[in-house]
């Protein structure tokens, strides 16, 4: 009956359900791939906890989270003893279960992390540049993902699941802002760096918008709370966000959706702009330029800007303004209950411009609305590349927090 099959339950059948194809039908079963998202959500759950919240059967339950387990997808906590029957014994991720590869394409500058199945970061690689040019960002991937792996047990290397690619779309488009050669920012535009990458990997690499990555990452790995409607905006080189409804990542038919950067916003002399040209860290670097101050710190370091001044007080008022802008508009259209804030910025900063937002919201009129509650983002600088190692853990274990996009 078995011959010319893995035999279920042997380690050769195990390792295959790992490492499962991306198609839908290749996918790991609904079933447990609900029951790893509620565990992921609450932590450790028993069996009966899960059987509770899901409807499904007790016997339906234990022969999901045992073959998880058989997996090293879960791992058993200690026993906990009620007052009568049986001690019930919660399970939880193993951190050692899946690993997973996150790439950041910025305008500034390139990360590379690797992440275990719990979320925590196991390593994490960072290139500067002016610009993004093709070849040296595949070879920056290319010798970062060896000496990652390189640094792996054999038995964890087989575990990675997958590479997520967070990076702009149309990054072409953004040769004169970003200050680089036109014909070196068109390369872009004829590279599938999606496909460059994956002929270097054993593993499925996605791809998706950067700051709709981001988004995903404080969607998976963040402090959402109870919010599960709420409009995001990372700050970065140049500004963008994402959009989460329903508790999903809402990326639109072309994966675009929430390209808040391109957000119709007042100028500083009135006249309509977009708020990737008012709120974007490149026009505090610019002010820092006519200054003659060299703001090439604000890249390599940003956790600690150290004492910048007026440009960096102007710009906090300026992006504050058009964000509050840009989050009283999106109101209009969805009654989002937070409005996040995260960014390439010291925790100092942020909190600056978080403050600064809430404060110029109150000087809108917003009548016949129901505004959000402004907060921080909690994953912070590195959100884009978490991001984008999120891609993989939710399309191939969780119940679809995120959504592919799968054209470069």
């Amino acid at each position: 009956m078995e011959t010319g099959m893995a035999r279920r339950g042997s380690p050769e059948a195990r390792e295959s359900r790992l490492h499962r194809g991306t198609n839908q039908s290749g996918m790991r079963d609904h079933n447990e791939r609900l029951v790893l998202s509620l565990v992921r959500q609450h932590g450790s759950l028993a069996k009966s906890d899960i059987a509770r919240m899901t409807g499904l059967s007790a016997q339906t339950v234990s022969v999901i989270m045992r073959e998880l387990e058989e997996d090293k997808l879960l791992v058993r906590q200690a026993p906990q003893r009620g007052k009568i029957g049986q001690p019930s014994i919660p399970m939880a991720l193993n951190p050692e279960g899946a690993f997973f590869i996150g790439l950041k394409i910025g305008r500034r500058s390139a990360e590379l992390v690797l992440i275990d199945f719990l979320g925590n970061v196991r390593a994490m690689l960072q290139n500067s540049y002016r610009y993004p040019a093709p070849r040296e960002t595949v070879e920056f991937v290319s010798a970062g993902i060896k000496k990652m792996r390189g640094e792996l047990t054999p038995a964890q290397d087989k575990r990675i699941a997958g590479l997520g690619i967070a990076m702009p779309f149309e990054l072409w488009n953004w040769a004169d802002t970003a200050g680089a050669p036109r014909e070196i920012m068109d390369e872009w535009r004829h590279r599938d760096i999606r496909a460059d990458i994956q002929a270097q990997c054993d593993f499925p690499v996605y791809l998706q918008n950067d700051a709709t990555s981001a988004c995903g990452a404080e969607l998976v790995f963040g402090q959402a709370g109870a919010a599960r409607d709420f409009v995001y905006f990372y700050i970065g080189a140049f500004a963008g966000g994402g959009i989460v409804l329903n508790g999903r990542l809402f990326g639109g038919p072309t994966g675009n959706a929430g390209a808040l950067g391109s957000m119709p916003v007042p100028g500083a002399d009135g006249k309509p702009t977009q708020l990737i040209d008012v709120a974007s860290i490149a026009i505090l670097e610019k002010a820092l330029s006519a200054k003659g101050i060299d703001g090439s710190y604000l890249w390599t370091s940003p956790q600690e800007w150290g004492e910048i001044g007026a440009e960096l007080d102007d710009w906090i008022a300026g992006a504050s303004q058009a964000l509050a802008y840009a989050i009283v508009a999106a109101s209009s259209v969805i009654d989002f209950e937070a409005a996040v804030i995260d960014g390439w910025m010291p925790l100092a900063v942020r909190r600056r411009l978080v403050d600064a937002v809430t404060d110029a919201i109150a000087g809108i009129d917003a009548e016949g609305l129901k505004l959000p509650i402004v907060r921080e983002g909690t994953v912070g600088i590195h959100a884009r590349a978490l991001g984008g190692a999120s891609l993989p853990l939710s399309e191939r274990f969780l119940i679809g927090p995120t959504t592919i996009s799968r054209s470069a």
